[in-house]
């Protein structure tokens, strides 16, 4: 199959805005005798003039030949072998290309067989994923339509979408996924595939899943996605007790703290909303309602020992059907959880003097507390004084952990 070209000319990518250090492999690479072109995500994002967070390399050369020309690189994966290219915190990933069967519907459990640049792309999950942008000639080169697919803000899977998604049913997140960020349109065919195919989505590593579902709370269009995941079903496998409350009317909710979530992320200046911030987003409507029909229906206030049980007792309920979230992701969206009924008791007793708890991460239920005010103005008088009295505090406490950098994920 020949490839379409598209010149710089046509394409407008400008190299500068290529990580150095990507451009550095691609360079080394090629002088060593390789084919190897910027790929995937990068390419995809460029040409829909975002800023990419990951510079991904496919090349001809072996996992360990890779490892041989960078001796900083570690080969990780065992599904997926690939190497990280480390330069200091910062790393890229090069994969080398792959090769595979297309047309089987069976799931995907070993995908290291070595193959030619367009027996890759015919691999991979949509064609606005499939471009190869080679960094010597500056062209994008295309095997499968997705140059003009992105030109149309069409989202259109590679090979048939009921085999692929059987193949490999992240992908299906991933398709929903990049419709709630680009605005895309799915094809009917991918459409039509979601709703057949999504019960598949409980044969995937739930690891992979998890983090799927992480990233897009991270991605400033939250709302939009879990709106979508919903609508055709696939919430209701992974994470039925959320799905459960999103199709009632008291779902309305927790959609209201994701477009807040949404909001701020999307602001330069606003600070990062961490992961157990954007987990209590799901979980505290759901906390709301679960005290009041256990409690306060039945006329008993609960105490912070009540509300710390009950805290577990609904992370379990929600987040140990298909996956568990990590134990500390865990016990830090517990906390902000259970603080917010510190800040805002059921029953406030008079003259109550503020007492700031000796937590570390104490800053993340005041951000949390701070998104309740945006939806809820009139707790705006009890935030500004909470406020008032941890800055006072703030400089004897403990610094707030620094959250470590993730490893980079393999993008498909």
């Amino acid at each position: 199959m020949q490839p379409k070209t598209y010149s710089k000319e046509v394409h407008g990518i400008d190299v500068r805005h290529i990580d150095q250090k990507a451009l550095y492999i691609l360079e080394k690479l090629s002088a060593s005798g390789y084919t190897a072109y910027l790929v995937g995500g990068s390419v995809r994002d460029l040409l829909l003039k975002k800023k990419p967070k990951d510079f991904d390399i496919s090349t001809s050369a072996k996992p360990e030949e890779i490892k041989r020309l960078f001796p900083s690189s570690i080969l990780i994966g065992k599904r997926f072998r690939l190497a990280h290219v480390r330069f200091g915190r910062k790393v890229i990933e090069v994969s080398t290309f792959r090769a595979g069967d297309i047309e089987s519907e069976e799931l995907i459990t070993e995908d290291n067989i070595w193959g030619s640049p367009e027996e890759d792309v015919l691999r991979r999950d949509f064609t606005i994923n499939g471009l190869f942008y080679d960094s010597e000639k500056e062209e994008i080169i295309d095997y499968v339509g997705g140059y003009p697919d992105i030109e149309k803000k069409i989202l259109r899977a590679i090979g048939q979408p009921f085999q692929r998604f059987k193949q490999d049913p992240v992908r299906m997140i991933r398709c929903l996924k990049f419709q709630a960020r680009f605005g895309l349109e799915v094809e009917e065919e991918a459409r039509l595939a979601l709703i057949d195919c999504k019960e598949e989505i409980t044969k995937s590593a739930h690891a992979r899943v998890l983090e799927e579902i992480l990233r897009m709370l991270e991605s400033g269009a939250s709302k939009t996605f879990f709106q979508l995941m919903t609508d055709h079903g696939l919430m209701q496998q992974i994470l039925p007790a959320i799905a459960e409350h999103l199709e009632t009317l008291e779902g309305n909710e927790i959609y209201a703290y994701l477009q807040e979530a949404d909001g701020i992320l999307k602001e330069p200046h606003e600070p990062e909303l961490e992961r157990p911030v954007l987990l209590a987003c799901l979980a505290f409507p759901l906390m709301e309602r679960h005290l009041k029909t256990q409690f306060i229906a039945r006329e008993k206030i609960p105490h912070l020992g009540d509300i710390y049980r009950e805290a577990g007792l609904l992370m379990d309920t929600i987040f140990q059907t298909f996956f568990k979230i990590p134990r500390r992701l865990k016990i830090r969206t517990m906390s902000i959880l259970i603080s917010q009924y510190r800040i805002t008791p059921f029953q406030k007793k008079k003259n109550q003097k503020i007492r700031i708890p000796r937590a570390i991460e104490f800053h993340l239920a005041l951000q949390f507390f701070t998104l309740r005010c945006r939806l809820e103005p009139g707790l705006q008088e009890i935030h500004d004084e909470w406020h008032d009295v941890y800055k006072k505090i703030a400089e004897n406490l403990p610094p707030p952990r620094k959250r470590r950098p993730r490893k980079p994920r393999r993008r498909q």
